[in-house]
């Protein structure tokens, strides 16, 4: 028996059937490259050829069927515009269907032999009782092509540049067959403890990786799946859980050992509300993790609205009792500017200094916050990414928070890292997207998680209505009326990049509208977008914020940044075009006072099934992490990823929607085997860590393991 590694390291091009051209294709398409690539390149559905019909059952139309007979006569026909199509009658023991061609009419002439017989499978058309078909899928009658009938069929992914070439699904069956016949279970490594294996139940993962191509039945094609499955989650698991474990067993962190003046004089004092028990909760556990000695590394999920500033000033406050600074990091100047402001208000009295800085802090104003800066004379530094620039350098930065984490690289929060000399600061990342749960374990497997699931008392639900576009003039009516009774109004319309122009002119066009029903000087508009220079942008929202303006019509731009009490309605135009966590993002602009809130979705009535759900979910819910499930249920949780770690989702079979059960089991059967085994030397994890070992790069910092 060869060893794994000289049949699966195989260049493909060795493959019989591909060859060097074929073998570029599929490298640059695919990115098949060895064996082991294409078995890997699993089918994304099957189907079923494991039954043979007969031309006389009663069918529907879309039906699929396959039938075993010949080819009694074929007929080459020129239609209108001499367009050609290739008929054929096919013929089996009960009657006949029609088969028809329109396109590699030459080729599939050349195929059809009288009097041999054919397997034929695809959709039934049925027109009166005369059966057809329209690009049937035809193989020969032969031991060799009844052999693919005892199993499901398997479709695989390809390009449109793979099809032109004729390396179509079919022809990637084919090859993939002609692999699965020269690999045995046993050449494909399998990396669970045997002890496991019987535990679950799972099949060797050999015979799950060769089964998956071409299960006998739907019970072989499971079997196969959830092993896969079981694979991917487990060890994307292991990974995340032994590289936290490192960081508390390795990383050093400053010990806040004390909780002095600045926390208490603000909470006791300046505080001028009761902080709800979920704040109180996480408040306390980071101060446990401050106070440990090792480096904290927690996510913060909160609501819109929830109070994560408060808890993140409060962390703050400790360190700055502690001897240290701390900094926060916003994704866009606009928020970083409104968390300066709330944030300097705050502490107003305190005897801090907080700092701000972004790109557009230049000249003296920027030498003299980096010189205070470096000599500690500033406390509270926030800001954009500027704060991780090179030349900014903090005395003893001690706590680094950065805002919306979703918007923000893995490269920018790890450069806070070398902003601290002795040991890294500790971390708070912070997001209002509230996070499903499935997806916080894999993304965010690896840090701690805190959530703020509650809203301070006295908020008001938000209500939200979807109206059509004949429903306008009611729209217009009940702005008017809240206008009157003192409060403001949002008007926010998509932008989408590529359609950045026209997007602008809808936002110009909507604009003109509202001033023609809200015109000056009795009412005041602004109008705000991400073309506009920042001054000029920042003058508007402002204007807004003061009260100067009634109506804010804008872009996705106030989404974060603007926090108007005052602000009671949130219109979203063409409220189909967002996503909905967008949606719940621009809602949570209001609602921000102690009036009754309303967000209105205007939509045309042509919506598609998706987008009905989207505005349904909004209408029915103001819970983030109910909205975020849905989200995460229509999206897949690829496009919900960010950018936090790229590729950590790539996922074969693995769907976080439908494979929860699996991914829960398989985190707790790793923290079991870690909690009792924490270097993987007992002989019965050898497996486990010979996949280790053999995957270091993927282990950062697993220094035992050699």
């Amino acid at each position: 028996m060869s060893k794994p590694i000289e049949i699966l390291k195989s260049s493909i091009e060795f493959l019989k059937g591909v060859g060097p051209a074929r073998a570029d294709l599929l490298k640059n398409e695919l990115n098949i490259h060895t064996f082991e690539d294409l078995i890997y390149h699993f089918p994304f559905r099957y189907i079923d050829k494991t039954q043979f019909n007969s031309t006389n059952e009663r069918f529907r139309d879309g039906d699929t069927a396959q039938f075993v007979g010949s080819i009694v006569h074929k007929e080459l026909i020129k239609g209108k515009n001499n367009k050609k199509r290739l008929v054929a009658s096919f013929k089996d023991a009960a009657g006949f269907c029609e088969l028809t061609w329109f396109s590699r009419i030459s080729w599939v002439e050349d195929q059809i032999v009288s009097g041999k017989k054919y397997i034929i499978f695809g959709k039934i058309k049925n027109f009166g009782g005369k059966l057809s078909m329209v690009h049937p899928d035809m193989e020969i009658y032969n031991e060799e092509n009844l052999k693919k009938q005892t199993s499901l069929y398997p479709v695989y992914s390809t390009t449109e540049k793979l099809n032109k070439k004729n390396l179509h699904s079919k022809s990637i069956a084919s090859l993939t067959r002609n692999l699965v016949d020269r690999v045995l279970p046993a050449e494909i490594p399998d990396h669970i403890p045997s002890y496991l294996l019987q535990k679950l139940k799972l099949i060797p993962y050999g015979k799950a990786v060769l089964q998956i191509h071409y299960p006998k039945d739907e019970n072989e094609r499971l079997q196969a799946s959830n092993r896969i499955k079981f694979d991917e989650l487990f060890f994307l698991q292991m990974r995340l859980l032994v590289n936290k474990m490192n960081r508390k067993r390795k990383i050093k962190g400053p010990s806040f050992d004390i909780v002095g003046d600045n926390f208490l004089n603000f909470y006791n004092k300046k505080l001028k509300f009761e902080l709800t028990g979920a704040q109180k909760r996480v408040v306390k556990e980071i101060r446990s993790d401050m106070g440990s000695g090792v480096q904290m590394n927690r996510l913060l999920q909160g609501d819109v609205g929830s109070g994560k500033t408060i808890v993140g000033l409060l962390s703050m406050l400790i360190a700055i009792d502690n001897g240290f600074q701390a900094c926060m990091m916003a994704p866009t100047e606009i928020l970083a500017y409104q968390h300066f402001q709330s944030i300097s208000t705050l502490v107003d009295g305190l005897g801090l200094t907080v700092g701000f800085l972004t790109g557009s802090v230049k000249g003296r104003a920027r030498k003299d916050l980096l010189f205070a800066l470096k000599e500690g004379n500033i406390d509270i530094l926030i800001g954009t990414h500027a704060l991780i620039e090179k030349p900014v350098q903090y005395k003893n930065l001690g706590l680094a928070i950065t805002d919306e984490q979703h918007r923000f690289g893995v490269q920018q929060r790890a450069s806070l890292w070398t902003k601290s000399e002795d040991y890294p600061p500790h971390i708070l990342v912070m997001t209002a997207t509230p996070i499903p749960r499935t997806l916080s374990m894999t993304i965010y497997g690896d840090l701690d998680v805190s959530v703020i699931d509650e809203l301070p008392p006295g908020r008001k639900d938000i209500k939200t209505m979807h109206l059509f576009e004949p429903k306008r003039p009611k729209m217009i009516e009940f702005l008017q009326k809240e206008i009157i009774s003192g409060r403001q109004v949002y008007v926010v319309y998509p932008l989408i990049e590529e359609s950045e122009k026209l997007d602008l002119k809808n936002l110009q066009d909507g604009y003109e509208q509202m001033l023609h029903h809200f015109p000056r000087p009795e009412y005041q508009l602004s109008i705000v977008h991400g073309k506009m220079k920042p001054a000029d942008k920042e003058y508007e929202m402002n204007r807004f914020k003061k009260g100067e303006t009634h109506i804010l019509v804008g872009t996705t731009v106030i989404e974060v940044g603007v926090d108007v009490p005052n602000a009671s309605v949130m219109v979203i135009e063409n409220a189909e075009r967002f996503g909905l966590s967008q949606l719940h993002q621009l809602r949570g602009r209001v609602g921000r006072g102690a009036d009754q809130s309303y967000c209105l979705l205007m939509s045309s009535y042509k919506l598609s099934t998706e987008a009905k759900e989207r505005l349904n979910t909004m209408v029915q819910t103001n819970n983030g992490f109910e909205i975020a499930e849905v989200d995460m249920r229509l999206r897949g949780p690829g496009d919900m990823e960010g950018t936090r770690q790229s590729g950590l989702l790539d996922f074969k079979l693995v769907d976080l929607n439908l494979d929860q059960k699996i991914l829960i089991a398989s985190r707790h059967l790793c923290q079991e085997i870690l909690n009792e085994d924490p270097n993987l030397e007992m002989e019965k994890n050898i497996r486990l860590l010979e996949y280790v070992k053999r995957n270091k790069h993927l282990f950062r910092s697993w220094g035992r393991i050699s």
